[in-house]
């Protein structure tokens, strides 16, 4: 709250599964960047009733690439890839089929960057499943420049993809991102088939222009 506050903005805590009276002056705004880790149908329905009341004219709802099959194939946004089971897909349809507002979901990949160091994701004996399946990873800058790009370029009513242009393998990746800085290099499940999808971004550059400020995961 006191870092908002510092840099002029006004914070407000809000909790959607526990709307309270502050949520009318919250949603004074045309736009609302929805970035929530819950997957509670029933919250966001309530937080939805909510907006469709405000002055909200545009909703940027964040999800991610795990609304997506893993069927070892490149997944995109227009394939119908998506699995009816998850919540997230479910949340996001909730937005586009409201009527008062336009949406446009962006669907992240695993989140690097920062204090994010993806060398520490497999300290203390976790070992990594499916180590020949390819990651599906952004890193925080390009997060902020895409949301940006959205924005600017009012681009709603929509669904991208996000991620890295490279895949490497889990055992490349974590293995180099982990000896990186110093340490031991994690261990594998061998065992199983490995299970993937490949997260394909490429609409998100056609459509909006946008290149990519890390672009090559192996050379973090």
């Amino acid at each position: 709250m006191q870092e908002i506050s510092a840099i002029g903005a006004e914070p407000y805590v809000v909790d959607i599964h526990q709307l309270t009276d502050n949520i009318g002056t919250f949603l004074q705004a045309e736009l609302l960047i929805i970035n929530i880790t819950s997957k509670s149908i029933a919250d966001f329905s309530g937080l939805l009733r909510e907006i469709e009341k405000s002055e909200i004219k545009e909703v940027l709802y964040i999800s991610s690439t795990s609304v997506y099959k893993s069927h070892n194939v490149t997944v995109s946004e227009s394939q119908g890839q998506e699995s009816e089971d998850s919540l997230l897909f479910q949340i996001e349809n909730l937005f586009r089929h409201c009527e008062s507002i336009e949406t446009t979901v962006v669907r992240f990949g695993g989140l690097i960057g920062y204090g994010r160091d993806p060398g520490n994701f497999f300290r203390k004996g976790k070992r990594v499943q499916n180590p020949e399946s390819p990651v599906n990873l952004i890193h925080r800058d390009d997060c902020i420049g895409i949301i940006e790009a959205i924005i600017l370029q009012e681009s709603w009513g929509d669904t991208f993809n996000a991620c890295a242009d490279t895949h490497p393998t889990k055992r490349e990746f974590y293995t180099k991102a982990a000896l990186r800085i110093g340490n031991p290099a994690p261990q594998f499940e061998e065992s199983g088939v490995d299970s993937f999808k490949l997260v394909s971004s490429q609409k998100v550059k056609d459509k909006l222009g946008y290149q990519f400020k890390v672009p090559d995961l192996m050379a973090i």
